[in-house]
């Protein structure tokens, strides 16, 4: 069991028009954000049936998979961290917590990002010092912070609220659109669990919020109290 044998399933199911579609989908063009990204067309779910085909892929087989050119190579490898990630024992999720961040440049765009971290990062840290996550939100890398504030999904399921509060006045200021999103829809699922620890937050820094994320943040109030925080 190799990543050849992961990648020849792959490659046996690509689709060439949904390729296209997914180049611009994603934003592959100069400039862009996932500027010279290649795809094959598979769906999520084809990806995620291979990934649990190859559950027990050794993690250094997964990693060449994690820096293969093709963007479903790269997502289906970071599925089976994901799910090896779940299973009993500490020295097994330290293991994947290292190769994921060893090869987080490699985990370039905002599905690859999502899909992964708060399985790899955020379970792993969740009894432990969380200082990692404060330097990726402080590189100048739009994909460590992304990282940084997704993984802390794992703490608001936890009702551990601090971290997402505190990383997220870290990338208040951050001028990527999708940096906004991810900070706009952490405090989200931070208010379908606290609302009322949403609220001091947003009552303390509604002022300094890009409008996308302030958008996403308040996506599941009632109309006069999002009403309320845009006019701020």
């Amino acid at each position: 069991m190799t990543h050849q044998d992961v990648k020849a399933e792959l490659l046996a199911l690509a689709v060439p028009e949904k390729a296209v579609f997914f180049k611009r989908f994603f934003k592959t063009g100069p400039g862009q954000y996932g500027e010279g990204d290649e795809f094959l067309g598979l769906t999520v779910p084809q990806q995620r049936i291979i990934a649990q085909t190859y559950q027990r892929l050794p993690p250094d087989e997964t990693e060449k998979l994690v820096r293969n050119p093709f963007h479903e190579c790269r997502l289906t490898g970071l599925i089976i961290w994901t799910n090896q990630a779940k299973r009993p024992g500490e020295e097994n999720r330290r293991l994947i917590f290292d190769y994921y961040l060893r090869n987080k440049n490699f985990v370039n765009n905002w599905d690859l990002v999502d899909t992964s971290c708060p399985g790899i990062v955020g379970n792993y840290l969740l009894n432990k010092d969380r200082s990692i996550l404060y330097e990726l939100a402080q590189e100048n890398h739009l994909w460590s912070q992304r990282i940084a504030m997704v993984s802390t999904l794992a703490f608001i399921r936890k009702n551990q609220f601090q971290d997402t509060f505190q990383i997220a006045e870290v990338l208040l200021s951050h001028r990527h659109d999708l940096i906004h999103k991810a900070v706009g829809w952490m405090l989200r699922e931070v208010g379908k669990k606290n609302p009322d620890a949403l609220e001091e937050f947003l009552h303390d820094h509604a002022g300094r919020f890009p409008r996308t994320a302030l958008r996403y943040a308040i996506e599941r109030f009632d109309p006069a109290r999002r009403k309320y925080y845009l006019d701020l």
